[in-house]
């Protein structure tokens, strides 16, 4: 069985990435936040090539 890719907007991603630059540890901010770490890895690398939102 198929689990549904799950959305999320720029107004949730932009301030996880944030927290991340903020020297906080990516696998803190994903467990706050109910994330799987590797999505929030490729917010944070997205994000430095200019590209998230």
């Amino acid at each position: 069985m198929k689990i549904a890719k799950q959305a999320y907007t720029t107004g949730f991603s932009e301030p996880a990435v944030r927290r991340v630059k903020d020297r906080r540890n990516v696998s803190t901010v994903a467990e706050d936040l109910g994330l799987v770490e590797q999505t929030l890895r490729n917010w944070v690398r997205t994000a430095a090539a200019g590209k998230l939102g």
